[in-house]
């Protein structure tokens, strides 16, 4: 019989808690459940009033992953949805995560968290500028970190003040608060500072995507401006081989950073880094902290 919960009024069937979805750890579906509603706070910060999209894995990393940005199949009636109208259907919708309730029933099936870079209800307005730092073998996030320091210093030229995590997988992402600008302009200056990044530093980055430009370089990707795009949230677990997490870092972090396991967060290091040092993410929640786009 699947357990039912009670939370914040809300009646929740979670299920399967003993499955093991992480081998090489033990982690199962209820640590999982555990560790959202542990964080749940923080990453509703940065989830909230923004349409979500899920990437599921059901039976854990090794298994069948599906990407999804409609509403699933049973989603209770009281879980908000936004409309986010696309060219192959202009009645679509999306699920937007406001609340403990919809965190834990999203969580119960077992998912990365996605955002775009704008909130529900001003599609194509954005309100951060992310850069995806992905790295070629055989550079790593320490590659990465050298790329995040020159874009900070670049980005704080033009008033812009960014912010890093780790991608929970071998890069590095930054996020910068704007005020509210047309997707299409953002995406616009975080190609030319892409570009900018690849005449500076030539022999560690790469703005284009292409593949045999990439081994042993950066892939500094700003197509994730664009206003169809999304990407990974903060706090959010990955499906890895390990419970990792796209967790916030300090600068001071990104500067120390030697081998890639000094930026490797697994879901167990997170409740104490936030009792430590509270959400780093926590001023692009700020308007008062956001830039001009120039």
């Amino acid at each position: 019989m699947t357990p039912i919960t009670m939370v914040e009024g809300r009646r929740i069937a979670l299920s399967n808690l003993d499955k093991v979805l992480y081998q090489r750890t033990g982690f199962t579906k209820g640590e999982v459940l555990h560790y959202y509603a542990t964080i749940a706070d923080h990453l509703l910060a940065h989830v909230r009033d923004r349409p979500v999209s899920f990437l599921r894995y059901p039976d854990g990393p090794d298994g069948q992953l599906f990407f999804t940005k409609n509403p699933p199949p049973g989603t209770p009636e009281w879980v908000r949805t936004a409309p986010v109208p696309r060219s192959d259907d202009p009645r679509a919708e999306q699920v937007v995560v406001d609340d403990l309730p919809s965190l834990m029933w999203a969580a119960n099936l077992v998912v990365e968290f996605h955002t775009p870079q704008w909130r529900a209800g001003a599609p194509a307005i954005a309100d951060r500028i992310v850069f995806d730092l992905d790295p070629g073998p055989p550079a790593g996030v320490v590659e990465c970190c050298a790329i995040a320091l020159w874009l900070r210093e670049r980005l704080a030229a033009d008033g812009l003040e960014a912010y890093a995590k780790t991608s929970g997988s071998k890069g590095l992402h930054l996020a910068v608060a704007v005020e509210p600008t047309p997707s299409e302009q953002v995406s616009a200056y975080a190609k030319g500072l892409a570009q900018e990044a690849e005449r500076a530093l030539p022999e560690l980055t790469t703005h284009r995507m292409a593949k045999d430009l990439r081994p042993g370089k950066v892939f500094v990707d700003h197509s994730q401006n664009a206003a169809a795009k999304t990407t990974a949230a903060p706090y959010t677990l990955r499906a890895r081989a390990l419970p990792t997490v796209s967790a916030p870092v300090s600068w001071e972090e990104v500067t120390a950073c030697r081998t890639p396991s000094d930026l490797l967060f697994l879901a167990d290091d997170i409740p104490p880094r936030l009792a430590a040092d509270g959400d780093l993410f926590a001023p692009l929640t700020d308007p008062d902290r956001a830039g001009r786009l120039p």
